[in-house]
This record gives structure tokens, C-alpha cells and sequence, in this order.
């Protein structure tokens, strides 16, 4: 029997092509990349600015079930499917986000596809990559620092230590550093106080660098950033103790998006990275736009399962950025399907087509979900080696009950040529013009009522439940000129509810809401709801114990 090769293995047996080479193929002039070695580069924003009178190509988004521990394949369909739609003589790319340190030392691993649908080059872009994660944490903590020396040096806009809401950041699963006392030491060092921090996928200038279109919109955004209050509990603002600034110094390059490419050397943008269950879980708008510019069909992804990263793709980014999706495809694995039907992990290998068709409740959930904003809909079954043809069909024949065609996908085996059929159907979806896209809530109505609507319409919740200091905060930023801003729900991603363990396709629960943050400079309000951390934990046995360096030098154990 064959030895299967590992997802490094295979990408670093890639025939890349030098990356001034796939800039050309875009028509992205030499002298508007900057390189980052031979195979990575950046993209300059002033060419960026000069892309704006071209026409748009078809934006068409990649989501999933919610996800388990058997394994989805969002990331790699996303990559099968732009190179499918390149091998059917479409000109295509992708754009994806930025992998996390702290899943690819912890338990997920790294986010750039699998098999033979990665892009590549996979370590770099796993790890430190052009650096844009550094220079996010160190504006974050530069912006930390500045509020602590204000204080320490006086404090004369008078913020009441007991309320600095800006928590510090670092790319990191790490549980220790979830709430500290910070300015410890006596005199020297300051004005004890409680503090935190978050991890930097969660950060607002995460988000903010996401979702802002330029320089001047990016400062602006960091400006309107609410630091913490006064005692009288009037915000105080970033741009009051003037950081944005040396913020956006910090920030300047990490602005620009990051060219790669596919396995199959089609161009793929990857530039940021926010969580999708603690934060909008979308790659940069500034890709987005650029790619939809250079390209006519750009494939991208949202995070997590379509009850957080499709709903937070089009009633955050799409509203924001002004984007209009042509077709959506709806990932999903036998396996994964089987486990919502109640299966055991290690019963997954052994056909159960009766416990498969329980468990397409919970992709049946999501494809009326997505039909409720407009955007048409496919299927892409990530096909395993274990996977049967009657398991197959049995996804395939309830998509049609749902008006929906489903495609068994081998791109992790062939790459492009595994996801062609799809290709086909999902270039056709797109071409027809029939998507009717609309945001789930309109943003006139009141934070609360958005959260009821995301809970009911979305996570089919019977209600909300939330303290009345929480109540009285949305109120209290509707007051200050929040109330058109959209919700980021921060939930766990396994299930429709606030329950992990709830396979499958939950009624009768409530949402109960813990916190609300205001994200003033990302534009949206957080919504933290059941135990969601902001600064995940290493799991008992982290991927870090067995990533290391060969005799030769070369990465292993990364994933």
C-alpha cells in the first residue's frame, strides 16, 4: 500500500513559479510587487488605488457545515475550486486569510489547504509569513502602552483606570495571560490595575486592517478606537492620547495585500485573519476588491461553519465593503455528517447511511440559511477514501430536495481536476445574475433586535438572554451614535447553539449573552455569548510537541 504523503511533503515538492512571474499573469506591473524572497510579494497600495474604475469579476464565497473534529476541508475546497476553475479555462483566484500561530501550535493546525489544494509556499505562509500578524500585535501594544504611560505621566484626560477597556494581544494560545494585574512594582511602574489579553486574530486592528480601503481610512478607523472611559463614563478615544499615527507606521506595509500562489501556480491572495468565532472570520476587503479587479471569478472563504463565518461575510463585510456575492458553496464531508447523526469518531470508516441522513439536518440548516439572503447555492462534498458511493448519493439526493446541486469533490487527491463539475455548476450560478443578495437585518434597527434576529433566523434560538446591564450598554451605544453598526457574534463554532456537545440541527435553546464590546474603529459590536474564550487554551497535547527541524533543516510535524 502507497504511503499517503503529508501536506508539507507534498508542498514542498511544489514546482513554484517565481512570483513576479504569476504577478504577470494578473497584469500587476514588476515595480508594483514587492517581493518577500522569490515566491511571496506584496502588492502596492498605489496600484491598488489605480484598479478602482476597472470592472468587478464574480465574487463567490466558500462556507461550510459546522465543523468536527472528522474534518471539513473548507480552506482546500477553496483552493480546488479556484484551481477547477482555472482548468475550465476561467480566469480565477483566491482569497483567503492569514493562518493563526496559535491554532498551528495548538490543535487545528495551519489554514492552507491539504492534499494537492494548497498554496503554497505552505511553512512560510503557515508561520511568520510578510509579517502583517507582528506588525498587528505591535500596533495593538503600542496603543496598550501609550494608555498606561498617559496615565503614569498624569492622566490628563482623566480615564478611570478601573475602566481602560483595551486589552493587550499576542499570536498565541495562551490561557495563563486570559486576566493579569499589570503596572506591578511600585512607583516606578505605574498604577496597578486589572487587565488581559486577547489573542491577536481577536485584536480590533485585526478587523479594523480587514476591513479598512486605504491609509487614510485605516488611521481614521484607529482614531474612533474607544480606549476606555472617564469617570463620568464618557469615552476616551485613540486619537485623544494621539496614537494612530505611529500606528499606522507600524501598520503601513501590513496594509498591502500578499501575493501566493496554488499548487497549480494560479495567483492567491492571503492577507489577514480574524477568528470567525471571536471575530468577523474574513480575509482583508482590500484583497477582496483587488482580486475581483484582476480577476473574473475570485473564490474566498469565511470562517467556520455558515452560521458564523457566511452570516458575518455578508451582514458585516459585504455591508461594509459594498459587495454583492454571485453564488455560495456550502462544504460538507460524509464524515463530518455522520458524526451530527450521532456517529462515534471511530465508527466513521464504516458505512451508515441511516445515521448520515440524521445528520444532514444540520447541512440542510445551512442551506436554508444562505438561500435567506439571496445568493445561489452549491454543495461540495470533500470526498475521503472511506466514503462510500451510497453515502454519496444519499448528499446528493437530499441537496436536491433542497433545489440544490451537490458535487462529490476529490481536489485533496487531484487538485483543480478533482472539482471541475463543480466548476462548471458554480461558473454558471454566477453567470446567470440571479442572485438577489440582502443583509439578514437592516441596520436602522435597534443592536438587540439584531441579535434577536441573528439568534432566531440563523441559530433558530427561541430567545435571548441577556442581563440588563447588557441590555442597557446597547442602549447606552445607540445613545452615542453606534446603533447602525452590525453584530459580530462570538460563539462556539460546533454547534447552532451556545452547546458545543448540541449536534446536528438544534431548536428549543436560547442564546445567552455574556458581554458586548464595542468595536468603534472595526465598526461592529461584539457580542460574546455562552463560554467563547478570546484567548484560546493549548489543548493536552498540542501540535507544538511534534513540529521541529530535520537533520536537514527542513520543517516537520506542521499541518
Amino acid at each position: 500500500m502507497a504511503t499517503v504523503k503529508s501536506d508539507i511533503e507534498i508542498a514542498r515538492e511544489a514546482k513554484m513559479k517565481p512570483i513576479m512571474e504569476i504577478g504577470k499573469g494578473l497584469g500587476i506591473p514588476e515595480k508594483d510587487l514587492i517581493p518577500y524572497g522569490h515566491t511571496k510579494a506584496k502588492v502596492a497600495l498605489s496600484y491598488i488605488d489605480s484598479l478602482k474604475s476597472k470592472k468587478n469579476g464574480k465574487l463567490i464565497l466558500v462556507t461550510a457545515i459546522n465543523p468536527t473534529p472528522a474534518g471539513e476541508g473548507k480552506t482546500t475546497t477553496t483552493v480546488g475550486l479556484g484551481d477547477g476553475l482555472n482548468r475550465i479555462g476561467k480566469k480565477a483566484m483566491v482569497a483567503l486569510r492569514e493562518p493563526s500561530l496559535g491554532p498551528c501550535f495548538g490543535m487545528k493546525g495551519g489554514a492552507a489547504g491539504g492534499g494537492y489544494a494548497q498554496i503554497v509556499p505552505m511553512e512560510d505562509i503557515n508561520l511568520h509569513f510578510t509579517g502583517d500578524f507582528h506588525a498587528i500585535t505591535s500596533a495593538h501594544n503600542l496603543l496598550s502602552a501609550m494608555i498606561d504611560n498617559h496615565i503614569y505621566w498624569g492622566n490628563e484626560l482623566g480615564i478611570d483606570t478601573r475602566r481602560v477597556a483595551w486589552r493587550r494581544v499576542m499570536d498565541m494560545n495562551d490561557r495563563a495571560l486570559r486576566e493579569i494585574v499589570c503596572s506591578l512594582g511600585g512607583v516606578a511602574n505605574g498604577y496597578p490595575r486589572e487587565a488581559g489579553f486577547d489573542i491577536t486574530v481577536a485584536s480590533e486592528i485585526m478587523a479594523i486592517l480587514c476591513l479598512s480601503t486605504s491609509i487614510e481610512d485605516l488611521e481614521r478607523r484607529i482614531g474612533q478606537i474607544v480606549i476606555g472611559y472617564k469617570k463620568d463614563k464618557s469615552p476616551v478615544l485613540a486619537k485623544d492620547i494621539k496614537a494612530p499615527g505611529a500606528m499606522v507606521v507600524l501598520l503601513k506595509d501590513a496594509l498591502q495585500p500578499n501575493l501566493v500562489q496554488t499548487l497549480e501556480n494560479n495567483p492567491a491572495f492571503v492577507h489577514g485573519g480574524p477568528f470567525a468565532n471571536i471575530a468577523h472570520g474574513c480575509n482583508s476587503v482590500m484583497a477582496t476588491q483587488s482580486a475581483l479587479k484582476l480577476a473574473d471569478y475570485v473564490v474566498t472563504e469565511a470562517g467556520f461553519g455558515a452560521d458564523l463565518g457566511a452570516e458575518k461575510f455578508f451582514d458585516i463585510k459585504c455591508r461594509k465593503a459594498g459587495l454583492s456575492p454571485s453564488a455560495t458553496v456550502i462544504v460538507a464531508t460524509v464524515r463530518a455528517l455522520k458524526m451530527h447523526g450521532g456517529a462515534a469518531k471511530d465508527e466513521l470508516k464504516t458505512e451508515n447511511v441511516e445515521v448520515l441522513k440524521k445528520g444532514l439536518a444540520n447541512l440542510g440548516r445551512h442551506i436554508e440559511n444562505v438561500k435567506k439572503f439571496g445568493v445561489p447555492i452549491a454543495v461540495a462534498i470533500n470526498h475521503f477514501i472511506s466514503d462510500t458511493d451510497a453515502e454519496v448519493q444519499a448528499v446528493i439526493d437530499y441537496c436536491k430536495t433542497h433545489g440544490v446541486e451537490a458535487f462529490r469533490c476529490t481536489h485533496w487527491a487531484e487538485g483543480g481536476k478533482g472539482t471541475e463539475a463543480l466548476a462548471k455548476h458554480v461558473a454558471e450560478l454566477a453567470d446567470k445574475g440571479s442572485a438577489q443578495f440582502k443583509p439578514i437585518y437592516d441596520e436602522n434597527v435597534s443592536l438587540f433586535d439584531k441579535v434577536k434576529t441573528i439568534a432566531r433566523e440563523i441559530y433558530r434560538a427561541d430567545d435571548v438572554v441577556a442581563d440588563k446591564s447588557v441590555r442597557d450598554q446597547l442602549k447606552a451605544w445607540e445613545a452615542a451614535g453606534y446603533g447602525k453598526f452590525p453584530i459580530c457574534m462570538a460563539k462556539t463554532q460546533y454547534s447552532f447553539s451556545t452547546d458545543p456537545n448540541l449536534k446536528g440541527a438544534p431548536t428549543n435553546h436560547v442564546l445567552p449573552v455574556r458581554e458586548v464590546r464595542l468595536s468603534a474603529g472595526a465598526e461592529f459590536i461584539v457580542v460574546i455569548c455562552g463560554d467563547i474564550m478570546t484567548m484560546p487554551g493549548l489543548p493536552k497535547v498540542p501540535s507544538a510537541e511534534v513540529i521541529g527541524l530535520d537533520d536537514k533543516g527542513q520543517i516537520v510535524g506542521l499541518f
